[in-house]
């Protein structure tokens, strides 16, 4: 039987410049795959299942990338999913790509690109995409500004081709959204920041103020143990887990926070979307926000 519970899924946000609008609470596709987001899913039928209950309590934001498996992860969303409702947004991105051996390699050539958008819009079963976040490579674990002309410039093309819609930024540093701005509108970049990482705090403040949507990646990723221990009493006290009070906080921390918690369980997945109502009195914020403060986060893996 279907879960029929409703969420708040934090209220909804309009990407600039476009009609799009999400819920803020939305999914991450990424842990559908196989282990180390490569090859098939454990549990195929699962993971189809966990699909459709996302959309079935009301998510409407899909992030997701062709090179999740590869192939795999998009293929999945399209037998669970197509045709799809009409108020789903799905995100996807480019620039990587995989070896035989699972290996995360950069793919930022024009051609390279080119063929990754043809490979999404094939698997995923669409004739535009939503919106392609450009994900830089350069260091693993910090954004490194780098010459994004060849990038910007293949992804501008394929938006007047029609066959992306809007364009976002991974993996970005600032100077990267000045130059993307230069060739065309950018509606969200897509980084590692959450309660332990917040290097992108004036980042993030920059893209408040400008309207674009910032999706940050693992909520959970990097934390030491003394940061771990803090978020488990906060929690503890709200009755919570330490993932919905680390989602909890990053909604509040700006209205144009999207975030994309992804999971292959169905039951972590309603524990991510309740996060959304879960309120953090203010002593619960005054220690999150300690948080961050405290001895620097370990590096988080690969998105």
């Amino acid at each position: 039987m279907a879960d029929t519970t409703t969420y708040q899924l934090g209220g909804t946000f309009t990407f600039p410049g476009t009609s799009l609008t999400v819920h803020r609470m939305g999914y991450g596709a990424m842990q559908l795959a196989g282990p180390h987001v490569f090859g098939p899913p454990k549990d195929r039928a699962a993971a189809i299942q966990v699909l459709r209950a996302a959309v079935e309590a009301g998510v409407n934001h899909i992030d997701t990338s062709d090179f999740y498996g590869p192939h795999v992860t998009n293929q999945v969303i399209r037998e669970a999913l197509h045709p799809y409702p009409s108020d789903l947004v799905i995100v996807s991105k480019l620039g990587a790509r995989r070896d035989e051996q699972g290996a995360w390699l950069p793919a930022q050539s024009r051609a390279e690109l080119i063929s990754a958008t043809e490979d999404n819009l094939r698997n995923l079963g669409i004739d535009a995409i939503d919106i392609v976040n450009m994900r830089f490579m350069g260091d693993m674990f910090k954004p490194t500004d780098s010459d994004i002309t060849e990038q910007m410039d293949t992804l501008a093309e394929l938006q007047r081709q029609g066959k992306i819609r809007h364009i976002g930024l991974s993996h970005a540093t600032p100077g990267h959204l000045e130059q993307a701005l230069r060739v065309a509108p950018v509606v969200c970049v897509q980084n590692l920041y959450n309660l332990a990482n917040r290097s992108d705090e004036a980042f993030l403040d920059t893209l408040t103020a400008q309207h674009i949507a910032y999706v940050p990646y693992f909520p959970l990723g990097g934390f030491t143990p003394l940061q771990s221990e803090h978020l488990d009493q906060v929690a503890a006290s709200l009755d919570a887990t330490p993932m919905q009070v680390a989602l909890a906080w990053l909604l509040q921390r700006s209205p144009t926070m999207l975030l994309i918690p992804g999971t292959s369980s169905i039951t972590h997945l309603h524990e991510n979307l309740a996060a959304a109502s879960l309120v953090l009195p203010p002593e619960a914020l005054v220690t999150l926000d300690h948080i961050g403060a405290e001895a620097p986060a370990a590096a988080a893996p690969q998105h």
